[in-house]
């Protein structure tokens, strides 16, 4: 028998390992094309991107934020004209009040959506970095303490104070069913969004019917105002209650003024909204105040209320944990 000889290909190297090292080559320049594309890689791209080294206040802020260049804000985008969505961007007076405090910051704020009582919640989980969500400056909220049960749920906020309003009540345009400001509302049925002073307000005003021997206040809570606002369209309830800028807002726009009508006169309890920010991060807090105090003084504040039509609500002065 005659021995089989096997052949080798050219060069010692079999096809499968070119066509191995093929492909790992493709990868590489794949990857070099791309770039890495890991979370940490995408991150550190972002705050490249967001961090300006040479804003006014952007030494002020505590390092692991300066890193990131990056606040994550807790925040219920329903709320006309304060926060909401427009051909899907974050529009309204907190987030152009944000823009213009990330100008001096050299940061990125990013907007989360959430329902209002879920975000002290997610302020305590470490969700959202700070909220700002037309939250209105309470010793309770300070206090971590809620409202409902008076018992203490979480340490608490800190709160940067920077608008200054009221609870205000609407009624549909025309027909107020008898509502003509809180001490006619015994008996009736009133829509707010839950976890807001006007939910507690409502509560307590209906305390007063039945301590005064009146019908209770059939109060609807809903996680959001523009659901309460459907309602009494629909005639579901006789008056809405909500923050002043909101319920001057949909008076104006709904049905192009057709819907609704104030009633009662000035907004009650005025007190300001503020920026929400876990106890303990003074520093973060402090920056934030005066990234505030920057807008004020440089009129980028006064443009934006200018804009939304709420410069009667402006302060002249940024307190902390103003609110009563």
């Amino acid at each position: 028998m005659t021995a089989r000889t096997t052949r080798r290909p050219a060069h010692g190297r079999s096809r499968t390992a070119v066509a191995t090292a093929a492909a790992v080559a493709a990868s590489l320049l794949l990857l070099s094309a791309c770039g890495d594309q890991t979370d940490a890689a995408i991150a550190r791209r972002e705050a490249k991107k967001n961090r300006n080294v040479h804003a006014p206040l952007f030494k002020k802020l505590p390092k692991d934020v300066q890193e990131k260049a990056l606040l994550q804000v807790g925040s219920d985008i329903t709320y006309k004209p304060v926060e909401f969505r427009s051909n899907g961007a974050v529009e309204g007076i907190d987030p152009d009040l944000a823009e213009a405090m990330s100008k001096e910051l050299g940061i990125k704020l990013n907007f989360n959506n959430a329902t209002f009582d879920t975000l002290m919640g997610g302020l305590k989980s470490k969700r959202y970095d700070i909220a700002m969500s037309a939250m209105t400056d309470t010793k309770e909220r300070q206090q971590g303490i809620d409202s409902n049960t008076g018992k203490k749920i979480g340490e608490g906020v800190d709160f940067i104070d920077y608008l200054n309003v009221g609870v205000s009540l609407y009624t549909r345009k025309g027909k107020t069913n008898g509502v003509d400001g809180w001490e006619t509302l015994c008996g009736k049925k009133i829509a707010v969004q839950r976890g807001t002073v006007s939910d507690d307000l409502a509560k307590d005003k209906s305390k007063a019917c039945e301590k005064n021997g009146e019908q209770a206040i059939s109060i609807e809570a809903f996680d959001n105002d523009s659901e309460a606002q459907t309602r009494l369209r629909t005639g579901g309830v006789d008056a809405v209650s909500s923050d002043y800028p909101v319920a001057a807002y949909a008076v104006k726009v709904s049905g192009h003024g057709k819907d609704f009508q104030m009633v009662g006169g000035a907004p009650l309890k005025a007190a300001p909204y503020g920026i929400a920010v876990p106890k303990g991060k003074q520093q973060l807090r402090d920056a934030l105040k005066a990234a505030m105090e920057l807008a004020i003084k440089n009129g980028s504040y006064a443009k934006v209320l200018d804009k939304w039509d709420v410069k009667d609500a402006a302060v002249k002065d940024v307190q902390l944990n103003g609110g009563s």
